[in-house]
């Protein structure tokens, strides 16, 4: 399969866009980029470093440090990519409810964000890429051959991410993970820089009652489409 493409992947949080995307960035031998890590990593700094604190942003102090901060990709044992922070790999701190609770925070400062889109931009510069996160579509990637928008019930999405939780034997609590759902769906929708938006020619793609297997296959089929110009 010699051409090819970028691939965009947004939708709401928890819909299990990071699986969808590293599924089929594995199956295209594509590179996966979890752009939600990255906030989240940038997150984890803020909080390291207490620059977050009660839900408060010193926005001063961490655009001053933007710079300084190395946000990456690293593989892991099993050659697996993962997000490391300064050259920590942190792919499994980030995943926390102190995490969740506080990356809406720090993705909506603009000087962020303006960090991240480029990153983003740079790594995906040489197409095969498969990117996933909030603002693909219509930001960082805005002539992507394909665009899908993915969407779910919000409960849907917050029994996937408490059965997840529970199989990684963390405590978790369905009202409190169904809370954060929805004030980031919220935060996504309204920030002033980047929104959560459905790209015009992006496909929607609405998983709530769709098993892994009937997901991918039509995920496969839109992308054989582009592939061999049937879109």
């Amino acid at each position: 399969m010699d051409k090819k493409i970028a691939i965009a992947i947004d939708g709401f949080s928890s819909c299990g866009k990071s699986t969808m995307a590293k599924n089929l960035a594995r199956r295209l031998s594509y590179i996966y980029i979890d752009t939600g890590a990255m906030y989240r990593a940038m997150t984890l700094y803020a909080l390291r470093n207490r620059l977050l604190q009660d839900g408060n942003l010193d926005q001063a102090a961490l655009k001053s440090r933007l710079e300084r901060i190395d946000i990456s990709f690293c593989r892991n044992a099993d050659g697996v990519s993962e997000i490391c922070l300064d050259g920590e790999n942190v792919e499994s701190l980030i995943r926390g409810m102190s995490v969740s609770n506080a990356v809406s925070i720090v993705a909506q400062e603009a000087s962020v964000r303006e960090k991240m889109v480029l990153l983003q931009r740079q790594i995906a510069a040489g197409k095969g890429t498969v990117m996933d996160g909030r603002d693909i579509g219509t930001v960082v990637l805005p002539d992507a051959e394909l665009k899908i928008f993915v969407t779910a019930r919000a409960d849907v999405r917050a029994q996937r991410r408490y059965n997840e939780l529970k199989a990684k034997g963390q405590e978790a609590s369905f009202q409190e993970i169904l809370n954060n759902i929805e004030m980031r769906d919220r935060m996504d929708l309204n920030r002033a820089v980047s929104p959560l938006r459905q790209a015009p020619d992006a496909l929607v793609l609405d998983n709530s009652d769709m098993t892994l297997e009937q997901q991918d296959a039509w995920l496969n089929q839109k992308v054989e489409e582009v592939l061999h110009g049937h879109c």
